[in-house]
């Protein structure tokens, strides 16, 4: 079968970030389906493959999530609503497939998966990463009461639109059929481990050795730092560990990078390094390198539902997970016994439960252990993107 697959924020395992949809779309490719790839491109836009996916650029948007991130929130609206005019003009130029697949965010992103799926008479399957547009309102990006409204009511639309919709965890299933999604028609595909990729026997390299951190506890954050994660607590907890051998490693891009990066130099912060982001290997290595893994979010009610790479791959590493949301993150690091929890907002928390693992060896390993076990028990990304290109399969036979 031929799947459109539209996702603004495209990235392969050699840009910094999230590579769900790579993974999925080579996964289809491998499988003998063909895949179109619609995403955001540069100021002209091109064709081009990657590994057997054909690649459509949709020039003049943004194509990396964290950049877009340090744009103001009406800004990024406005470049949002460019991107899906645009692409529901470039829909109408791509072969019939026999299945649409959109992913969000942003939820504009259904638009012209719609309006592609009506113009060649394909389903429509739309996935959904963060629940839009509860998120922005949560977040203060969204206050006018019309506007909510208006962006409650698009969201029901686009759900009852689907064929199927594909949620990335518990939270965001009971959002979505909240929303209208027919409950038989919703399926949990939370993110996933590559246990190719991060393991726990990987080599860093000299990440140690060229920052300093040789014979130090080193607690790593590698994602987006944006709005919606709060790594002050994690440099708040690092002032309060400057006289320990604790170091903390912040790798990423986003809006909050440059804050981040200045108040650790105002306030003379030597045990935190702040990295920019870099292509998923470095990743990886970082993580190797790393005795525990951060998954930091602010206390907001919504990012509670969140399903986040950084904390799969942190499973994928064999290194124990802090984690400061309630709900199911907290869950899989608690119950299956993968890392600590943080309480959100509260530094001097964090910052013991950093020395409980500095300080229990035994603790960090058994925990270690178990993050890995359960990566490859329910994580790994090759049984997730089969479950997904089954969805897929369903939806185009239907």
């Amino acid at each position: 079968m031929r799947v459109l697959y539209l996702h603004q924020f495209f990235l392969t395992r050699a840009d910094g970030g999230g590579t769900r949809s790579y993974e999925l779309a080579r996964h289809l490719v491998a499988a003998g389906h063909e895949v179109v790839m619609l995403t955001a491109g540069g100021s002209g836009g091109a064709r081009r493959e990657v590994e057997g996916i054909q690649v459509v650029e949709v020039p003049g948007a943004y194509a990396d999530y964290a950049r877009a991130t340090e744009m103001g929130y009406t800004a990024r609206a406005a470049a949002f609503a460019r991107f899906a005019a645009r692409a529901a003009l470039a829909v109408q130029r791509v072969p019939r497939p026999a299945v649409v697949f959109a992913t969000s965010p942003p939820l504009t992103i259904a638009l012209p998966a719609i309006a592609a799926a009506r113009r060649h008479g394909a389903p429509f399957v739309f996935e959904v990463r963060d629940l839009w547009p509860r998120a922005p309102i949560e977040m203060g990006a969204l206050r006018s009461p019309w506007a909510q409204r208006a962006a409650y009511a698009l969201e029901s639309w686009v759900l009852r639109q689907a064929e199927h919709v594909v949620a990335l965890s518990p939270g965001m299933v009971d959002g979505v059929v909240m929303a209208g999604a027919d409950p038989a028609r919703v399926t949990l595909e939370p993110n996933a481990s590559d246990l190719d990729l991060f393991h726990p026997d990987l080599d860093p390299g000299d990440l140690r050795e060229r920052h300093g951190l040789v014979g130090k506890f080193v607690v790593s954050y590698f994602g987006t730092m944006g709005e919606a994660n709060d790594l002050s607590q994690a440099v708040e907890a690092a002032a309060l560990l400057a006289g320990e051998d604790v170091a903390f490693v912040l790798q990423g891009e986003g809006k909050r990078r440059r804050t981040l990066e200045e108040e650790v130099r105002r306030r003379g912060l030597a045990n935190v390094i702040v990295l920019p982001a870099a292509d998923k290997a470095s990743a990886a290595r970082l993580a190797a390198a790393s005795d525990a893994c951060l998954t930091l979010f602010k206390d907001v009610p919504v990012l509670a539902t969140n399903s986040p790479n950084k904390l799969f791959d942190t499973f994928a590493a064999g290194r124990p997970a802090i984690v400061n949301t309630a709900g199911w993150q907290r869950e899989l690091v608690e119950e299956n016994g993968a890392g600590l929890f943080a309480r959100p907002g509260d530094p001097a928390h964090l910052a013991e439960q950093l020395i409980r693992l500095r300080d229990d060896p035994e603790l960090r390993a058994a925990m270690g252990s178990r993050a890995r076990a359960l990566a490859e028990s329910q994580f790994d990304r090759r049984e997730l993107v089969a479950r997904v290109r089954e969805v897929l399969e369903r939806a185009a036979g239907a």
